[in-house]
Order: C-alpha cells, then sequence, then structure tokens
C-alpha cells in the first residue's frame, strides 16, 4: 500500500514546522490568557472556559508536533543509518535534514508542555 504522504520531502519548510507549532502555540496561549485577564468575564466565559479552551490547543499543538516527529523519523530512516550524515549527496542531506526535525521537533514537544505549565498552577488572573 503506498502512503499519501510523501517520505522524503525536497523542502526546508519541514525543518520549521515543529518551531512554528510551539511558537503559534506560545503566542495563542499568552495572549488569551492576557485578553481575559485584562477583561474578565469577556464574552460571558469563565477562567475555566479559557482554561480547557488553551488546554485543546494544547493537545492539538501536540499531536501536531508529533505528527511532524514522526514524518521527521520516517524521513531519517527510523533511525537506521548512523549521524553524522556530513556527505554532500542529496541522500546525506535528506537524512540530516530528517534527524535534524526530528530533533527540533522534540525540543518544540518539551517547549509546548513548559508553555502549558501555567494552565495547570494558575487557578485565575493575579491582579
Amino acid at each position: 500500500m503506498k502512503s499519501v504522504i510523501p517520505r522524503e520531502v525536497e523542502t526546508l519548510w519541514t525543518l520549521f514546522t515543529a518551531p512554528t507549532v510551539w511558537a503559534l502555540h506560545f503566542v495563542v496561549s499568552y495572549v488569551v490568557m492576557a485578553i481575559y485577564c485584562a477583561k474578565p468575564g469577556i464574552y460571558g466565559l469563565s477562567f475555566n472556559h479559557f482554561r480547557w479552551g488553551l488546554v485543546a490547543f494544547t493537545l492539538f499543538a501536540l499531536a501536531f508536533i508529533v505528527l511532524a516527529g514522526y514524518l521527521a523519523w520516517r524521513q531519517w530512516g527510523f533511525g537506521s543509518q548512523d549521524a553524522p550524515h556530513d556527505a554532500p549527496t542529496a541522500h546525506d542531506r535528506r537524512l540530516f535534514q530528517g534527524f535534524a526535525t526530528l530533533l527540533l521537533s522534540g525540543l518544540s514537544f518539551v517547549a509546548v508542555i513548559y508553555t502549558a505549565i501555567p494552565l495547570i498552577i494558575l487557578a485565575e488572573c493575579q491582579t
């Protein structure tokens, strides 16, 4: 059975996918809570409504980063070849890109979790 998603993508955009998702999650999380804390009860929603909305957004971001990491792992060849991939060939370039994307996906996954920690710790907006 042929995969719908190509195994090797010849673009650098895949390298920036996970960090972009983390940056978007970071901005959305802090802007949403800043707006709520500046105007409590906006749209008739409570703090917990915003918290659960951001929890859902966090889970979506984590799922997207896991997908990007899986695609990178697949592009890297499931780790079947050892690094460094430093030969000036297209094959080594794809392996290096897959490995670098996999590492950035792991870093972005942890960063999203750290960004979401205040959702767990904070009980309400501090004045």
